[in-house]
């Protein structure tokens, strides 16, 4: 059995924890707008990173930080597809819409970029 870390249940663990933030403090707490969107990308980046340090014990390669962020970043680009998709079935959300749809896709693989940075790590050795 390899020592690699499983980066896919990493990438699976926040992207089902991106639909259950995003649920809870948007309907619950009626929290919302962009700085819902960086709130609960940071949330997610900063366990991310607590539960990479938590399990391997060490700060992730360069290839395992890529990975990790690129198959985050995956599966959410999937899930923000189909919900484009639903928004264009009604009525098409224009250019600007497009704009701040990406914006708030992309805070969750930057955050995680981020939080996945060797710096973050370098005094828990």
């Amino acid at each position: 059995m390899s020592d690699a870390p499983r980066l896919g249940h990493y990438a699976l663990g926040g992207i089902v924890a991106s639909i259950l933030l995003n649920f809870l403090l948007r309907t619950f707490v009626k929290l919302g707008g962009p700085f819902a969107t960086l709130l609960i990308s940071a949330l997610i980046a900063a366990g991310l990173a607590l539960a990479f340090r938590w399990r391997v014990r060490r700060a992730p390669y360069p290839g395992e930080r890529i990975g990790l962020v690129a198959l985050y970043g995956l599966g959410l680009g999937v899930l923000y597809l189909g919900l484009l998709a639903l928004m264009e079935s009604r009525d098409g959300p224009g250019s600007m819409g497009l704009l701040l749809f990406f914006l708030h896709y992309a805070c969750y693989p930057v955050t995680a970029w981020f939080a996945l940075s060797p710096r973050w790590f370098k005094g828990l050795d």
